[in-house]
């Protein structure tokens, strides 16, 4: 008898949910669970599940004064990634990350929201980030991770040259976003209308940007994850 498999989604906020990633996750057998930063207890689970994808949200890796999970958040990681457990880590997700494997993170000096391709390193080209070669990506940020040591940079992008690092297979980190589907745009734009409006970003541009990417950008995330959860150890 095989026994189930299951894959952890620590959400920080509502919206920014596993979007695209859910149904490729149960397609590999994970029975999917979330749990709710600053809500839930979320170190059982990054610690014991078979799988852990943490996600985005507004607040800062480096902001555990004003908000203590963080530091637990942290912490569990550190133990996840030390036995070399399977790991994805997205926008913030991927800051803690870093910040789990001894890297810092810091602002970047620039607002980088909109879709926007990638540049893919040599290794971004042999991994499963090869599937999206020219199809732009949600960017949704405002810091920027250091690569961690014995990390490979896999992906850069015109206003923040660390998007994406893997250690092995199955430590993962990206600072864009490939998990949100076209349609589910309207809850950012709604959810983060102050930032939009403080940037000066205009909401239908992004909602069409949304659209235009579509399909293409649906199909090479799901592809980027299948081909990630495949390799796995």
């Amino acid at each position: 008898m095989t026994t189930a498999r299951t894959a952890t989604a620590v959400r920080h906020v509502a919206f920014e949910d596993l979007g695209l990633l859910e149904p490729v996750l149960r397609d590999h057998g994970y029975t999917v669970v979330t749990v709710e930063a600053g809500i839930d207890d979320v170190v059982e689970p990054i610690t014991a599940s078979d799988l852990v994808v943490v996600l985005g949200g507004p607040v800062g890796a480096n902001d555990a004064d004003r908000f203590p999970f963080l530091a637990d958040e942290i912490a569990a990681l550190r133990t996840r990634v030390d036995a070399d457990r399977p790991t994805l880590g997205i926008c913030l997700g991927a800051q803690l990350l870093a910040r789990a494997l001894g890297a810092d993170v810091a602002p970047s000096g620039y607002t980088e929201i909109g879709y926007a391709p990638l540049t893919l390193t040599p290794a971004g080209e042999q991994s499963p980030l090869r599937h999206l070669a020219g199809t732009p990506v949600l960017h949704w940020h405002n810091d920027r991770f250091a690569i961690p040591d014995g990390a490979e940079r896999l992906a850069g992008s015109a206003h923040c040259d660390n998007q994406a690092f893997a250690i092995g297979r199955n430590l993962l980190g990206l600072q864009f976003h490939l998990e949100v589907p076209p349609q589910g745009i309207e809850r950012w734009l709604i959810g983060y209308a102050d930032s939009l409006a403080a940037e000066g970003i205009s909401p239908g541009d992004l909602r069409n940007d949304a659209a235009k990417a579509g399909s293409s950008l649906t199909r090479a995330a799901r592809d980027v994850v299948a081909d990630w959860l495949t390799a796995l150890r």
